[in-house]
């Protein structure tokens, strides 16, 4: 009997949780990041978003080896939705710019990256700047790049005949947003 009467909660608060009625997530945890991506104490998560889209790569000359090339990162264009996967705003650049839909918006600069695997962009820690407008940016001191799917550079030749070339790379990462507790 009591076996049944915890099945039969767990089956209501599952029902619950996917209806959104009052259901509220759990806040990030990063635990389980590594130490140069962690936000430093005193901040707090203010928002969690899922970037899905696409990163643009250019074949250029390499800077530092001539008569060779490789892929450059150019930027990110891509939607950034809430947990339930409503849109909340857009992810873009140059310069990576963090934008709201009430069009309040952030840029930042990279204090750290840290592996995440294969295939994937790394995870990336950035310090926010000031936010511009009036909106959910405001305050935000930093943000977290996690749980990065793809979006690594392409693998197709980049040489002489590819000068110039932009392909897009297909990604998802979770942006974190914290503010100063």
């Amino acid at each position: 009997m009591t076996i049944r009467l915890l099945t039969a909660l767990a089956a209501s608060a599952g029902l619950a949780a996917c209806s959104g009625m009052g259901a509220k997530l759990p806040m990030y945890s990063q635990a389980a990041l590594p130490d140069a991506v962690k936000v430093p104490a005193g901040h707090a998560v203010a928002l969690e978003t899922v970037g899905a889209g696409d990163i643009t790569y250019e074949c250029r000359p390499k800077a530092s080896t001539p008569g060779q090339h490789e892929w450059v990162f150019v930027g990110p264009d891509a939607r950034l939705t809430d947990r339930g996967g409503k849109q909340v705003g857009r992810y873009y650049g140059p310069p990576a710019t963090w934008e709201s839909m009430d069009g309040s918006k952030v840029t930042a600069t990279q204090v750290a990256v840290a592996p995440n695997g294969s295939g994937n962009i790394p995870y990336q820690l950035v310090k926010a700047n000031p936010a511009m407008g009036m909106g959910a940016m405001q305050g935000v001191s930093y943000i977290q790049r996690v749980a990065t799917q793809g979006g690594v550079a392409p693998a197709a030749a980049c040489d002489a005949s590819a000068v110039g070339r932009k392909q897009l790379v297909k990604y998802q990462a979770d942006y974190i947003f914290y503010r100063a507790a």
